[in-house]
């Protein structure tokens, strides 16, 4: 099965395009989590005192320096104004996202990977309707041959999974539950909390069925670019074929 890695600009109104636009070396670096998204922000002339205030207000400020490569800042903020993300339409074509996304100069960078070539031409088609559309690169990504872009977002693999599935499965990792041999069983773990065993368990079980879940498409993806599969044996030679 081909993969396509397709790279494409989109340019249209959203929350920092004015910015980059006006500060035509600044370069942003977008990655969304699950209820907040973290900014890398860099430029290489020194910010002037418009440019701080403008970056104080995208969100909190989790680092800052100044070197000779220039101004770098790292920012969290609230996804509230992001609701109509761009990331639900590649969904929508079966194309998985790959952060980050990078605005520079009034457009926005993504790059996106794909199962079939028609895919990313019906994403292109629906895009251009309401925005301009510049691709790239668009890339078929040879057997065997697995993206380097390839890196799961680690919000995506723990979308809904509850705070207590969360709690069940950290403890079960850090007692060496998981471990071969297991260094705990699910009483000894279950003693360590203020639940019954069955409910624990039952946390447990669903936070490792969604983690997988979550996990499937990225693991989709790199079996694609196996031609064979380890776990089955290859058929015997027939008769015939033994006599050859």
């Amino acid at each position: 099965m081909a993969l396509y890695e397709a790279s494409l600009r989109v340019r249209h109104e959203c929350p920092y395009r004015s910015i980059s636009e006006r500060y035509p070396d600044l370069t942003i670096r977008e990655w969304p989590l699950s209820d907040c998204q973290v900014l890398e922000i860099s430029s290489e002339e020194t910010p002037t005192e418009e440019l701080l205030a403008e970056i104080d207000e995208l969100g909190t400020v989790l680092h800052e320096s100044t070197d000779d490569d220039g101004y770098h800042v790292v920012t969290q903020s609230c996804l509230c104004s992001l609701e109509e993300s761009i990331v639900d339409r590649f969904e929508a074509h079966n194309c998985l996202y790959q952060s980050p996304t990078i605005y520079r100069q009034g457009w926005e960078h993504y790059t996106v990977v794909a199962f079939d070539e028609a895919d990313v031409r019906s994403l292109l088609a629906e895009l251009r309707e309401d925005r301009d559309i510049d691709l790239l690169s668009k890339t078929s990504i040879a057997e065997k041959q697995v993206p380097h872009s390839m890196l799961a977002p680690v919000d995506r693999l723990f979308d809904d999974v509850t705070d207590r599935q969360l709690a069940a499965l950290q403890l079960a990792l850090e007692s060496g539950y998981y471990e071969q041999p297991r260094r705990t069983s699910l009483r000894d773990l279950a003693e360590q909390t203020s639940v019954a065993r069955s409910t624990y368990e039952e946390h447990l079980r669903k936070a490792e069925n969604k983690l997988l879940s979550n996990a499937g498409q990225f693991l989709r993806l790199v079996t694609a670019t196996t031609s064979t599969n380890p776990l089955r044996s290859e058929q015997p030679a027939s008769v015939d074929q033994r006599a050859d």
